[in-house]
């Protein structure tokens, strides 16, 4: 496994200590504009996410790449994570991974 340049796990409210680091979150699709997504994050709010998302787009996408601003991700790699998806989960790794215990997380 490469940990040369890991990729912290965000939502959007700790994608902001971020910007200009790579970083992987989790959306729930709300809008796709060719190469622009609008999501919603696990903590409920608005991301943006450029780049180019694979088609079709399943309901929920994690991507992983560089925090651009603080509410938005140039994404390099997209992963569709399909229709349902335990949010609270996601969002507690989140706050795990960017809290007392990021020293766990790579």
């Amino acid at each position: 496994m490469d940990t040369s340049n890991p990729a912290v796990f965000v939502n959007a409210e700790f994608l902001k200590e971020h910007v200009g680091r790579r970083v992987r979150a989790v959306v729930q699709v709300m809008q796709s504009d060719g190469d622009t997504v609008i999501g919603k994050s696990t903590d409920e709010k608005q991301l943006v996410l450029k780049g180019n998302p694979p088609n079709p787009l399943s309901t929920f996408v994690e991507v992983i790449g560089i925090a651009d601003t603080t509410q938005s991700i140039q994404a390099e790699t997209w992963t569709n994570f399909g229709d349902t998806l335990d949010i609270t989960s996601y969002d507690k790794v989140c706050r795990l991974a960017n809290g007392d215990h990021k020293h766990l997380f790579i």
